[in-house]
């Protein structure tokens, strides 16, 4: 057979066909099913799930296995029948969920569910520092997992994708909150949240210029609300008016200021993050006493310690207490109020991150190459490597980034 020439160089008829594909090769041979459990959440309050029955389909679809426990989904109106038809198998007890390689839940794992752990398996969960305790941090290191805190994980654009969109969801659902306990049905004043024409529109009063802040400040303003925004940082106050594109009332933690707006809101939204930097609360016992009755306050810093004097941790069963006559809204976990759309938004998020896990050879090695997981590492094969969690309790913790450096 003749040879074909190429500038040169001579190269045999069909020689393209001799050449290696190393990198598919590569490619198939790091791809790794992953074994997820789901189990049902059992902290008070949790309704959320972190997979959605069309999630548990693309998995599933993808060679993915997904096992579920009775009745997981329930709390955000998804039925095992759902589950089942997409893939997932319904287990009975919870400790075979626990089995699994990879385990997904909302809330931090407790003593006994980390009992029930067979080690060396990679969790998923909320960290929740502030509820944690050393027993079970030191009960996850002798079981050799790497665990992963959801809220601590970054995506490409240095977010943090799961706080941002419950973030969302607080700011709009505190909203929605404060229209209904305005009502009479639910023993407010009788107001309308917003304005109509010839009547003068409610006020709206918000700590804080994070993202709660802003989607409670667009759900406000959409209603038809005047506005209040307040924060101790102007950078942060002139981000909110470029993200809503337009003006609002800001204004920063004056006294004064903040006592005068406070007197005639007829909602106050608490929405301020990293409390501990501020000294005392932001508003005073006083100040609320001077507030008008039937005015209604919604803490969404209560997990934090709260931004208001009077504030106390209530639940979704029993929401409100009355003080001064100011109805207080103090729930902690306010997604959980629209748990499956909080559930979409979870599902969103861990899904394609599962799949990249699954495509790139499983946590132990898709964690070197992404930044974004190795940030929400808090044990890393049964080593501590959370520096705060470390000092909270006495641990020594070592880096993540010299570990996987020496592994």
């Amino acid at each position: 057979m003749a040879p074909l020439s190429e500038g040169s160089k001579n190269f045999p008829l069909g020689h393209e066909f001799y050449q290696p594909k190393e990198e598919m090769l590569e490619l198939e041979r790091r791809r790794k099913q992953l074994v997820i459990g789901i189990p049902k959440e059992e902290y008070r309050g949790e309704n959320r799930v972190c997979l959605t029955p069309q999630s548990v389909e693309l998995l599933v679809n993808n060679g993915h296995e997904v096992v579920l426990e009775r009745g997981a989904g329930l709390a955000s109106n998804y039925t095992d029948k759902e589950y089942s038809e997409n893939g997932a198998c319904i287990v009975l007890e919870k400790k075979e969920v626990y089995q699994c390689d990879t385990i997904m839940q909302v809330s931090p794992f407790s003593s006994a569910e980390i009992d029930m752990l067979r080690g060396n398996q990679i969790l998923f969960s909320a960290l929740q520092i502030k509820s944690q305790c050393g027993e079970n941090v030191r009960k996850l290191m002798q079981k050799k997992v790497t665990a992963i805190a959801l809220e601590l994980v970054k995506d490409r654009d240095n977010y943090y994708p799961v706080v941002r969109s419950m973030a969302e969801i607080a700011g709009i659902s505190s909203i929605m909150i404060a229209g209904e306990y305005l009502s009479k049905a639910h023993g407010g004043k009788g107001v309308m949240l917003g304005g109509i024409t010839g009547i003068t529109p409610t006020e709206v009063v918000i700590l804080g210029a994070g993202t709660a802040a802003e989607y409670a400040t667009r759900a406000a303003l959409g209603l038809g609300a005047m506005v209040k925004v307040f924060d101790d940082s102007i950078y942060r106050l002139r981000r909110l008016e470029d993200h809503l594109g337009h003006r609002v009332f800001t204004s920063i933690y004056h006294p004064q200021v903040l006592e005068k707006a406070l007197a005639s809101a007829d909602v106050v939204i608490g929405a301020i993050r990293n409390h501990k930097e501020h000294v005392g609360y932001m508003v005073t016992e006083e100040m609320v006493e001077n507030m008008k009755a039937g005015s209604i306050i919604i803490d969404l810093s209560i997990d934090q310690g709260g931004c208001f004097e009077t504030s106390m941790l209530t639940n979704h069963k029993d929401p409100v207490y009355k003080k001064y006559g100011v109805l207080h809204y103090c729930v902690p976990n306010v997604p959980s109020h629209v748990a499956r759309t909080a559930s979409l938004a979870l599902s969103n998020i861990c899904a394609p991150l599962l799949l990249n896990i699954g495509q790139n050879g499983g946590v132990h090695k898709f964690i070197k190459n992404d930044m974004g997981l190795r940030k929400g590492a808090y044990v890393y094969r049964g080593i501590l490597t959370n520096r705060r969690l470390g000092d909270t309790f006495g641990i020594l913790a070592k880096d993540i980034d010299l570990l996987l450096a020496a592994m």
